[in-house]
């Protein structure tokens, strides 16, 4: 590791965070590259190292491996068309960003002052990309192994969770169902944000349902994050037709007595 990204290793406290991963890195840099925001490098354009939207790129196809052949080793008895949800569910942004938040990692990412004052440290694609970029540099550091076992920390006890609560179910079509049943409208969905450069987009999709917004979801794609916003939406549609069913039970109670 040459001086300087051994300098800016040093800046980031990166032993503590490798101590919370019980992890450590043999080369510093790649680590504390992991780590670092595209947004930090366009307010510090004179650094000499890289962001890391390479190694999200690597850790990325990674995960999609370990955890297709996790999931396929463990449920035998599933289709293709199952094994792809339940694989899609156990790695999409928001799931990611949750393992990092999990990891403490949020706090270790060098952002712009831009970016952290908008909420960066909090935003899923951030922490998505900063997870599957820590992946990435665990297999150039250590191996393939290394980085599966690490990635097996998250999608055993995940898939479990995900599988037994049908959370794979296709959310757009399921809020389809829901809101013609109850509502008899068909859910619609709009284009709110566009960020980022041609090459890593993040799309920000609204819920409309009787021209109220019921949810948002931000994804690398369109599709992605309407079924982000899609899931959004189940749950405030679900709470709002619970709430209005319990007022109901009550005003015939009142009649009634």
């Amino acid at each position: 590791m040459d001086q300087r990204a051994f300098a800016i290793a040093e800046f980031m406290n990166l032993e503590e965070f490798e101590t919370t991963l019980a992890i450590a890195f043999r080369d510093k840099s790649l680590l504390a590259r992991a780590l670092t925001h595209r947004s930090y490098l366009n307010e510090n354009p004179d650094l000499p190292y890289l962001d890391n939207e390479r190694l999200e790129f690597l850790g990325d196809a990674i995960l999609d491996f370990v955890a297709a052949e996790f999931l396929y080793q463990r449920f035998p008895e599933m289709s293709e068309g199952e094994l792809t949800s339940l694989r899609a569910a156990l790695v999409k942004g928001e799931t990611l960003a949750r393992y990092a938040a999990d990891l403490g990692l949020p706090q270790h990412i060098l952002l712009s002052r831009g970016e952290d004052a908008a909420g960066g440290r909090a935003r899923a694609p951030v922490l998505a990309g900063a997870f599957e970029a820590l992946i990435g540099a665990l297999y150039l550091d250590q191996g393939f192994g290394a980085a599966r076992e690490f990635i097996l920390r998250f999608v055993v006890t995940e898939s479990e969770h995900i599988h037994q609560q049908r959370l794979d179910r296709d959310a757009k079509s399921m809020l389809q169902e829901l809101s013609q049943g109850a509502l008899q409208v068909t859910p619609l969905y709009r284009l709110v944000e566009t960020r980022g450069p041609d090459h890593a987009k993040e799309f920000t999709i609204a819920v409309i349902i009787r021209e109220r917004e019921y949810g948002r979801g931000i994804g690398r794609s369109k599709q992605i994050a309407e079924q982000e916003a899609a899931r959004v939406a189940l749950e405030n549609l679900h709470a709002e037709i619970s709430r209005t069913d319990h007022a109901a039970l009550i005003a015939l109670k009142g009649v009634v007595e």
